[in-house]
Parts: structure tokens; sequence; C-alpha cells
């Protein structure tokens, strides 16, 4: 098998946070925001990852861009381990890979144009290239994510959300990258807008050849533009598969909690069927639980499963879960 795009091991991330009593002079005291995850990535491959708010896939996917450092861990970009690099070598690398921001407007500078902020990247990392040659580019970009030309020269509260969002994903593309983070690219849109920008950055990835790590709350969007899923809680990775086996047949506890909370779009099937409630709190991350971090909300937890982390268990075809008792209790197939 070739060597992949990207190839994570045991990635931990790791902020001082003060003490408990929240006064200055407290000993700061570690919140683990991820641990020890791992997973790799393939050129053109989509991967998307999912889990409630507070779990780390943001600040995963910060660290693989170099905005938060890492604790432990490494990040292999065709071989070379990104989190070692220095500032200069990780300048190179930069172009290769782009982030597609959550808040369309607030990623975007609001004394500049959108032709000026898509140029931008270009005049960074391709600053010999002629004035002439950057405005081609700009304005190939614009039409590829669905901009007029005539809007070159609109600042961007002059653009609706949806279009704010194409001018990140144009500002991203632009310098040709070959994988690209997206961050809940569609949470702050309406939900008319939401299918437009998730279809054109399918079709961008499949047209452009790029991997694409996507993340996301909505399983079914997921589902839709990627395919495999890594699934987050309070910073572990709990399970990793393809798409399709993951929201079909799930093998973390956690997993088909997410799949059974995800609406049915038929409302005879929607008003028939039970959906089964996580009971608990989310644990505070300077504190996880013991062991399994998801034991204390888990519907089949047992005594064991707080004397140590369970490792991932392959269930064939890289469909990995960490869960040792998954499909016993009469837990098999998903809910619903």
């Amino acid at each position: 098998m070739s060597e992949p795009l990207l190839r994570v091991r045991d990635l931990s991330v790791t902020f001082p946070v003060r003490g408990r009593e929240g006064w200055p002079w407290a000993r700061p005291r570690p919140l683990r925001a991820v641990r020890d995850v791992s997973f790799d990535l393939a050129a053109g491959e989509s991967l998307g990852i999912v889990g409630e708010s507070g779990s780390g896939k943001t600040t995963l996917a910060r660290a693989l861009i170099g905005t938060v450092p890492a604790a432990a861990g490494e990040a292999r970009w065709q071989g070379e381990d990104l989190l070692r690099m220095p500032p200069a070598a990780r300048h190179r690398h930069r172009r290769d890979i782009q982030m597609v921001f959550q808040d369309p407007l607030a990623a975007l500078d609001p004394r500049m144009t959108a032709g000026e902020i898509i140029a931008e990247p270009l005049l960074v990392h391709e600053p010999r290239l002629a004035r002439r040659e950057v405005r081609a580019r700009v304005a190939q970009m614009m039409e590829r994510v669905g901009l007029l030309p005539n809007q070159v020269n609109r600042y961007p509260h002059e653009f609706s959300g949806g279009q704010c969002q194409r001018i990140n994903i144009a500002r991203a593309l632009v310098v040709r990258p070959r994988l690209v983070v997206c961050d809940e690219p569609v949470s702050a849109l309406d939900v008319s807008v939401q299918a437009q920008v998730i279809n054109l950055l399918g079709d961008l990835g499949r047209d452009l050849g790029l991997a694409l790590i996507f993340i996301a709350h909505d399983l079914a969007v997921v589902k839709h533009i990627c395919d495999r899923i890594l699934v987050f809680y309070l910073g572990r990775a709990m399970e990793l598969g393809a798409a399709r086996d993951v929201v079909r047949e799930p093998r973390h506890p956690y997993t088909r909690a997410l799949v059974a909370a995800a609406p049915i779009p038929d409302p005879a099937i929607e008003r028939g069927r039970r959906t089964a409630v996580l009971e608990g709190d989310l644990p505070s991350p300077l504190a996880p639980p013991s062991g399994c971090v998801f034991r204390t909300r888990c519907p089949i937890a047992r005594p064991s499963c707080a004397a140590a982390i369970p490792p991932m268990q392959d269930f064939g075809g890289g469909h990995l879960a960490a869960c040792p008792h998954t499909g016993q209790a009469g837990h098999g197939e998903a809910p619903g």
C-alpha cells in the first residue's frame, strides 16, 4: 500500500488551566483536550470528524494546521512530522494544508474586498506571480465556487453568509492545496444554504482530488460528503470506519446514541420510533473518568470499564471501535 498523505499517531493536545478557585496564583492544571488520537488520510480521501461540542474536534484540526501546539504524538505529512518542524520548514507546507473556518463573516477581513481576500494567499506563497496571473487565478476560482466576476470589488458585509463562506473556500483553494480542513463550515448558515455549500465542497473535492477533513455535528451531513467517519468523545476517538458502516452499523455505544439522535426525514417513521436518550452529564475534561471516558453515560458499562482505557478493536474492513463489550447484552444493530 502507498504511504498515506497524512499519518497521525497518538496526537495529544494539553492546555494549562488555572486552579479550581480561579485565582491567578493558583497552580495550573492540565486540560487534555485531545488524547492519543491516531488515523491515516489518503490523497483524495475525505474524513469526517463528529462529536458533541467540546469534544476536541476543532482542537485536533488546529493542531494539524499549526495554530495550536501539540503536547505529544506525531502528524506525518508525506513522511515529515509537521509537529516537529521549525517555523520556516512549516511555512513551506502551509499552502498544501488550508482551512475553512466555522464563522464565514468573522474569518474575512472587513477592510479587504473579495478579490483581495482570495488573492492574499497567492501573494504570500507565490510572490513572483504576475498581477495579471493573480487576477486570472482569482477570477477562475470565484467562478468555480459560484461567485460572479462583478463581485470581486465588494466587501464582506455586502455578501450573504453563504457567499462569505464561498469566499473562504475560494481563498483556501486558490493556492491549489492537497488537504483542506473544514471546521463546521455550514453550522452558521441557513438550512437552505447548507446543502449548496456541502455539495460545493463535495464537487470540488472530487474534481480537484483534494483530501478533506470535515468537522461537523450532523452525522447525515458527514455521511453525505465523507468516505470515512471518526467519532470523538471527550478528546478521545471512539470509532473509526467507512461512513456507511459507522452510520448503518455503529459499534460503539456513543456512536449508536448519535445515530439514534439524528432525526429521520419521514414524519411517520420519526413519530413511531423510540429514541434512547443518554443519561448523565458530560464529564469535565479537567477530571475525565478513569478507563473509558464514556463509561459514566454508557448503557452497557461494566466495572472493568473503569480499570483501563480500551484500545481500538478491528471489526473488519477497517471498522474500529474502542469498546470491548460492543455487540453484547443485546446491543448489536443501530437503533431505528
